[in-house]
Formats: C-alpha cells, sequence, structure tokens
C-alpha cells in the first residue's frame, strides 16, 4: 500500500474513532449478553428483529433531537410530542371511521385514504409545534430549555384533555375517556412489523445525513451550534435555522408518536412517550454530539441509538431481580454522564483532565464504587456485587494516584 493510501486511511479511521468505538462496544455488550443468556442463541433472529425495530422507534426522533443539540439547542418536549402527536393521528382516525347502525365509530378495515390524512395531520401539527418553540426562542427570548420544558408539562396534559373531548364528543355514549383505540390491523403494523421502522428510520437518516453533511444549511447549523454569535456576524440567518432545528425536532418526534401509538393499536398520552426525550438527547450524547453545540454526526447518533437500545436489551436479559423497566433510567443516566466525561476528556487533551482531584475526587470513588457494588448485588448476586465494588475501588483509586502523579510531574516546556 503507498504512503498516500495509508495516510488517508488512517485519516478515515481518525476520523470516526467514536463511531467505530460504538461499533466495537457494541460488538462487546452482544457477546456479553450472548453468554449470559441463552435469549440470543436460542432464538437469534427474533432477538436481532426486536432490537432493530425498538432502535428505530427510538433513532426516528434521536435524530431530530440531535440535530437540535448540534445547532446550539436542546429540546426537553419529544416525549411529550410523542403523547400529543399519537392522540391527534388516532382522533383524526376516529373522526373519519363510518359510524355503524348504533352510532359507535368502526376503526376496523379503515380505507388507506384515512391513514393517510391522519399522518398528514400529525406531521402538521409537528411543524406548528416546531414554529412555537422556534417563536418562543427567537421572538419572545426564552431560552431553549424553558422553552421546551414548557411543552414538556403543557402538552401531555393538553393531549389528556383532547382525548377526552374528542372521545366524549365521537363515541355513541358520550362518555369521556384517557385513551382512544384504532382496531385496524393494517395501522397497527405500522409499529409491529419491524422493517417498517426500520426503513422510516433509514430513510429519515439519509435525509438528515445528506442535510447536515452535503448542504450549505447543514454547515451554517453547525457554524451556529459552535458560535451562534460570530455566525449571526457571517451573515447567517439564525432565527431561519432555529425554526428548521426545532420543526426537524418536533416532526420527527410525530412520526415516532405516529409508530407509537400504531405499535400498540391505542393513544394514551397518560403514559406514552414518558421520559423519551432523556432517551433521546442520551442517544445523541453518546453517539458523539456535544451539548454545547456545534459537535456531533448524524451516523454517530444512528450508532449511538443502537448502543443504548443493545445495553437496554442486554439488562432484560440478563437481569434476575426486578423489571427491566425499573433499571432504564439508571443506564441512560449512567451512559450519559459516561459519554460526557469522555466528550471532556478528548477536548481536554487526555491525560491533563482530572476526574477525581483532591477530597471531593476520594468522595466521588467511594460514591462510584457502592453505586456499582449495589447494582450489581441487585441485578446479578451479592457477591458479584462484592467483586464488582472492590474491583471498582481498586481501578478508581488507581485512576486518581496516576492523576496525581501527573499534576505532580514538572510540565515540559513549550517548543
Amino acid at each position: 500500500m503507498s504512503s498516500d493510501s495509508t495516510s488517508l486511511v488512517r485519516r478515515l479511521v481518525r476520523g470516526s474513532s467514536a463511531e467505530l468505538g460504538l461499533l466495537a462496544a457494541t460488538a462487546v455488550v452482544l457477546l456479553a449478553t450472548a453468554s449470559f443468556s441463552d435469549a440470543y442463541r436460542l432464538k437469534p433472529l427474533q432477538n436481532a428483529e426486536e432490537i432493530l425495530r425498538q432502535t428505530s422507534l427510538l433513532g426516528v426522533f434521536a435524530l431530530g433531537a440531535a440535530i437540535v443539540i448540534i445547532a446550539g439547542g436542546i429540546d426537553l418536549s419529544s416525549g411529550s410530542v410523542i403523547a400529543f402527536s399519537g392522540s391527534v393521528c388516532a382522533a383524526i382516525i376516529l373522526a373519519l371511521a363510518p359510524v355503524d347502525d348504533g352510532g359507535n365509530r368502526i376503526t376496523d378495515d379503515l380505507p388507506l385514504g384515512v391513514y393517510a390524512l391522519a399522518i398528514a395531520g400529525t406531521v402538521v401539527v409537528g411543524v406548528l409545534i416546531g414554529t412555537w418553540h422556534a417563536w418562543l426562542i427567537t421572538v419572545v427570548g426564552l431560552p431553549p430549555f424553558v422553552a421546551t420544558l414548557a411543552s414538556l408539562v403543557g402538552l401531555r396534559s393538553l393531549a389528556r384533555i383532547f382525548v377526552q373531548e374528542v372521545t366524549a364528543s365521537l363515541t355513541a355514549t358520550g362518555g369521556a375517556s384517557d385513551q382512544i383505540y384504532v382496531n385496524d390491523r393494517n395501522f397497527t403494523m405500522l409499529g409491529n412489523t419491524w422493517w417498517i421502522p426500520l426503513t422510516i428510520f433509514l430513510v429519515l437518516s439519509l435525509l438528515a445525513w445528506v442535510l447536515m453533511s452535503r448542504t450549505v444549511v447543514g454547515r451554517h447549523l453547525y457554524a451556529m451550534g459552535g458560535n451562534e454569535a460570530a455566525a449571526r456576524l457571517s451573515g447567517i440567518r439564525t432565527d431561519q435555522l432555529k425554526w428548521l432545528a426545532y420543526c426537524i425536532g418536533a416532526v420527527t418526534a410525530s412520526i415516532a408518536g405516529i409508530l407509537y401509538t400504531a405499535e400498540v393499536g391505542v393513544a394514551s398520552p397518560q403514559v406514552q412517550g414518558k421520559g423519551y426525550e432523556l432517551n433521546a438527547i442520551a442517544a445523541a450524547v453518546v453517539g458523539g454530539c456535544s451539548l454545547a453545540g456545534g459537535v456531533g454526526t448524524i451516523t454517530g447518533t444512528m450508532l449511538g441509538v443502537l448502543f443504548l437500545r443493545v445495553v437496554i436489551d442486554a439488562v432484560a436479559k440478563v437481569i434476575r431481580f426486578g423489571s427491566a423497566d425499573d433499571y432504564e433510567g439508571i443506564i441512560v443516566g449512567f451512559l450519559v454522564v459516561l459519554a460526557v466525561a469522555f466528550n471532556e476528556l478528548r477536548q481536554a487533551g487526555g491525560a491533563r483532565k482530572q476526574f477525581f482531584p483532591g477530597a471531593l475526587g476520594i468522595v466521588a470513588i467511594g460514591i462510584l464504587a457502592v453505586l456499582a457494588g449495589m447494582l450489581s448485588t441487585i441485578m446479578i448476586g451479592p457477591q458479584a456485587g462484592g467483586v464488582v465494588f472492590l474491583v471498582a475501588l481498586v481501578g478508581l483509586s488507581g485512576v486518581k494516584l496516576l492523576e496525581r502523579r501527573r499534576s505532580a510531574a514538572p510540565k515540559e516546556p513549550a517548543p
């Protein structure tokens, strides 16, 4: 191989180091799960399809969250947008469904036109929500955290009121309900057939990749996320870019709301999408997006979603006590902290960064070791918990000693 080819390969590997690391970590988790659980060996195809389906459902709105983060913003409303959009989609279907002799709405075997109108109307709702966020941020002047936090709280409540009014108006009994059921099998196939969410996720990923990597608008989004003031002074229309970013975030969440509603055949805003906004942000951060903005890739986000779902699936298969849902928040929180710490380590120049300085570092080591031991005890058993506690305590203490030696070593003069 020529020197030019070797240098090209090195540049490609260096530029994709985060993505390659995520691929390797995903492979390690899969192999470890296969060694502890028979599920992968007994039903490999079914497990692969379920992981891909769940990855795709999360990935659809994680793409929008990643674009918002790259643009220098944050969107905390994804879960509530999913709940509200699913309610709107189900309400449109119910309103267009035929009525039988008893006055009941029949949601079986509906024509495709009904679903086309419901999906189109839901996407329009997503655009309106994104526009609302952009107006609050660019015109009113609210911080993105506050603007989207208001939607996080308000949209779910609005969805519950909306569903009650719709069911009271469109049902034969006139009684209000907290849920809207859609019984058509073709609709439920959207969320239950593994390759349909996967296809939607891949198509949206391709469109997002083209936008962010191959267009001027994408370069402007990166520039605005890196330094909004400098981008504005250079002539970039930051207000329009914020509108685009938040519309993409809301529309992808609306599409996810359709898929999640189709998955269970019911719009249930009190529980649907609850906490999902944190999963989307976690997937983007694990995939390499910086919460400071201006950094991140679509491919990294895709791999971050896959890694997050593989880890959650692994816990569900190897856990011995309790439900896997009880541990999902811990897993997501741990991965977010780990990903942000890794990004800080890279930006600080590797060895110069200290995570356990002084007395605060000693306390942090103790807390981390105890947490690791507790989780291992709950998930595996007391013996494993004790071993993990000791390994974590010794390992982190070793890291602290190395940090102390580096800080005490004389610095080399600059050339």
